[in-house]
């Protein structure tokens, strides 16, 4: 990144951590709320007391708050962090250049993603499994509970009644986040902790553990952290935030899609299950996600080799 304004990584990072606080929780909702009123059909008092109650009983809400969650991300995720960027005196375009982008490695980044899935499916499962000790009982109850109210809202937004909602949800749960958690995770939070600690594995894991934390799903913690660090390591060995963005785009697209196609029948597989896959494709996806990721590296330590 251009180092116009040098200070010191704790103070860039929390400045990170404040602007997307204000942004996402704070503004964004804000600004949302005002922008989704047109598409609720009914009256804006309703509106905001559905909200604030039990929203998966409110299914005539669905559409406005595509809307608003689509607002949140984009000014929080998006354009706060570009504003903070501004008054830094930095250059968003450092996170995107890198090297080029050939069809090769973006196809490796696809399959990569998609061949992970079986892998990641053994922590799914183990996560979703975790017992806590007695003494740890009321941190147990809250997490479950936290857990049980996020899959449900996950449900209502991912339960389509129309193709429209279909396209929605894409934009909304796979495209933004996609832009707007890279861009802060991988291209300002992991950027600020390699110049801090000069240690790129590191820096690539607390970012990874960072970027589950902020989704308050402990029972999906460990499944999301690692598929954080992929995340940060085709970043980084390609040093273009594009293939981050397109490996979170794969990996949110397949979800929506594959909820919409198991809903209409086209095949029985669901993918909100938390079982694992059975061990040989656990298996198999482990070597070949090993594979996949030694041939995207190897790919641009070549390039960045001279002949």
């Amino acid at each position: 990144m251009n180092q116009k304004a040098e200070q010191p990584p704790v103070v860039s990072l929390l400045l990170i951590f404040v602007t997307i606080f204000l942004g996402f929780a704070i503004v964004g909702p804000l600004v949302g709320f005002f922008i989704s009123v047109p598409f609720y059909p009914g009256e804006t008092m309703e509106y905001l007391t559905a909200l604030q109650g039990d929203i998966p009983q409110h299914p005539e809400i669905k559409t406005a708050l595509y809307v608003m969650q689509g607002c949140a991300t984009t000014i929080g995720l998006i354009f706060a962090p570009m504003l903070l960027l501004m008054t830094q005196q930095k250059s968003i375009k450092d996170l995107f250049r890198g090297q080029s982008i050939d069809p090769l490695p973006m196809l490796l980044t696809v399959v990569v993603v998609i061949v992970f899935m079986g892998l990641n499916s053994f922590f799914v499962e183990w996560n979703a499994g975790i017992k806590f000790p007695e003494f740890m009982k009321e941190f147990e109850t809250w997490a479950r509970q936290s857990e049980d109210k996020a899959t449900g809202i996950t449900q209502f937004l991912t339960h389509f009644d129309s193709t429209f909602q279909v396209f929605i949800a894409l934009v909304v749960i796979a495209i933004l986040p996609a832009i707007g958690e890279e861009l802060v995770f991988r291209g300002l939070v992991q950027n600020e902790f390699y110049r801090g600690t000069k240690n790129i594995h590191l820096s690539i894991w607390i970012s990874a553990m960072l970027f589950s934390a902020i989704h308050f799903q402990f029972y999906g913690f460990v499944p999301r952290m690692l598929l954080g660090a992929m995340f940060g390591y085709l970043y980084f060995w390609s040093g273009s935030l594009w293939i981050s963005i397109l490996a979170h785009f794969i990996n949110n697209g397949i979800a929506v899609l594959g909820m919409y196609l198991h809903q209409q029948g086209y095949f029985d597989f669901d993918v909100e299950s938390t079982e694992a896959a059975p061990w040989p494709l656990v298996l198999f996806s482990t070597v070949l996600t090993s594979i996949l990721l030694y041939s995207f590296k190897r790919y641009y330590d070549q390039k960045a080799t001279p002949a």
